[in-house]
């Protein structure tokens, strides 16, 4: 079952949450010198080892030192990295055998194997790290030789598997195993980078590998990842050549930094779901129509475009996107079924289902999300109605929101990032075991509505997950436990000396230094 995690669960603007401990900028600006430096929105967590971070921003430094098996390419599909090919699979979707690279070695000349691999597989589960949940569905690993490793599943398939788990980050066992509070400061990887220095709360230096086994030679020599949480500051930094690039661009700051000379933006949509959840458990608010009227009260469009539109995009599912262009679900019949802008048929549903009293709570953290509150609120306001917006803390707003008490609110706005499965989004914030964990919204279902969601991902056959999956999202979107709001951009911006930098869809992929697609340089 899935726990929260950092990097699943929105509390902030960013795509994704972490600490926020300010970095001090050191600043580029050499214009094709020997060290590129990035400058991250978020601080890290200062985790370096794969099996225990669950950090987005430490990941960005580790999946330029480590390889996976699989890695997510430029459409969120899994590649073959340390995997020669796609697995065999037997045993009805339940057994993958996996053949290793047998040119891949470690930075310290260690080859990667099978035994390798299976640690990294088996590692998470067996020391309870963070990222057990994303694991535990295996049951047992065997290594067939050097180069090839079994992994068996439980009795049944699990969905995501070929599309998420296989791409595990893989860590030498024995290196890791020696001292694993040195490898988590100082890691031993495959990947085309070694690690360097580490300043905690000031820097990480990363240096290109020249023994890098696999083709790809990156064209930069050394990597300084800094942290400025400040936005104003970031856009100040790379206006004024302090950096070489940024991470997270501020909406408001889009048009600036576009019209800069010298500077180059760059745009991907994320796999994020930012949503309005209602209380379904108790209250006014667990009436459908009363849900559908406060969605016709005000216009998400027109909330986007006024306050997003640079960083943020529209959705109409629980399923972002990017990951519905893998799938193919009907995304313009749901935009059909949603409630449009209409505030007398908000107004007239109210007059019938809601008290005459009724100001729903409405509980958000700061940032867009509680702008979107006040939008609703203004909107209500203007029916008769109005609603009372509470900006709390995340801490605050994970013990209200998980109450289920119409005392505490009756809609709560999050977010949630996943992978290219349906299963991240589906499972997480809408089946009934994770009442009171990812969600607070106590939606009941019609008959059947979460039995689909668990056999959804207790099936491999995709054409199959997706029959499956089509009636529970078009009953999302019909009955809104939650609404969908929008899904945000993965944004940078360089200077223009900057070559071939690509934004990609995970945030956990920027920046994409080096792949079959891109090289980045300074030039």
């Amino acid at each position: 079952m899935p726990e929260l995690t950092k990097r699943q669960l929105l509390t902030s603007g960013a795509a994704v949450s972490a600490a926020t401990i300010a970095g001090c900028i050191g600043g580029g600006g050499n214009g094709g010198g020997d060290q590129f430096h990035f400058t991250q929105e978020q601080s890290r967590e200062e985790q370096f080892d794969p099996v225990v971070s669950n950090d987005a921003y430490s990941f960005q430094v580790i999946q330029l030192v480590f390889d996976g098996l699989y890695e997510f390419d430029e459409g969120l599909e899994l590649q073959p990295k340390l995997a020669t090919g796609e697995p065999t699979v037997e045993r009805d979707g339940t057994r993958y055998i996996f053949e290793i690279e047998e040119a891949a070695e470690f930075h310290n000349g260690d080859d990667v194997t099978a035994s390798d691999v299976a640690h990294s597989f088996t590692a998470p589960v067996e020391e309870e790290t963070e990222n057990a949940s994303e694991y535990d569905m295996i049951e047992s690993t065997e290594v067939i030789d050097d180069y090839q490793l079994q992994v068996d599943l439980g009795e049944d398939p699990y969905g995501p598997f070929e599309l998420a788990t296989m791409g595990v980050t893989v860590v030498p066992e024995s290196v890791r195993t020696d001292d694993r509070d040195a490898f988590n400061s100082d890691p031993v990887g495959s990947g085309p980078f070694t690690f360097a220095e580490l300043q905690e709360n000031e820097y990480v230096e990363i240096e290109r590998w020249d023994d890098y086994w696999d083709d790809l030679e990156p064209n930069l020599e050394q990597i300084r990842f800094e942290a400025h949480e400040d936005p104003a500051g970031r856009v100040s930094d790379i206006r004024a050549s302090n950096t070489d690039v940024i991470a997270g661009i501020p909406n408001d700051d889009w048009d600036v930094l576009e019209g800069e000379d010298g500077v180059s933006l760059h745009s991907a949509e994320s796999p994020t779901f930012m949503y309005m959840a209602f209380n379904c458990n108790e209250g006014p608010t667990t009436n459908p129509e009363v849900r559908r009227a406060i969605a016709h009260s005000f216009s998400m469009q027109d909330f986007i475009e006024s306050n997003g539109a640079n960083v943020n995009s529209p959705m109409y599912s629980p399923i972002p996107p990017v990951v519905n262009e893998v799938w193919g679900f009907p995304e313009d019949e749901y935009q059909d079924m949603l409630p449009s802008y209409d505030p007398d048929q908000a107004q007239s549903l109210l007059d019938e289902h809601a008290p005459d009293d009724f100001e729903p709570i409405i509980i958000t953290p700061e940032g867009i999300r509680a702008q979107l509150a006040e939008r609703i609120a203004t909107r209500m306001d203007e029916i008769g109605y109005g609603a009372d917006v509470n900006v709390l803390d995340f801490a605050t707003l994970v013990d209200t929101y998980t109450s289920g008490s119409a005392d505490d609110y009756q809609m709560y706005l999050l977010g949630w990032t996943g992978g290219p499965d349906p299963d991240y989004y589906l499972y997480s914030l809408f089946h009934e075991s994770q009442e009171e964990l990812n969600q607070g919204h106590f939606y009941d279902g019609s008959d059947g509505f979460h039995d689909a969601i668990a056999e959804g991902r207790n099936s491999a056959d995709q054409e199959e997950r997706y029959d499956i999956y089509e009636p529970v999202i078009r009953e999302i979107v019909e009955q809104l436990p939650a609404l969908p709001a929008f899904t945000q951009d993965n944004t940078m911006a360089s200077r223009d000396y900057v070559q071939d930098l690509q934004a990609h869809p995970e945030v956990t992929r920027n920046p994409t230094l080096v792949a079959d697609y891109t090289n980045v340089s300074m030039e």
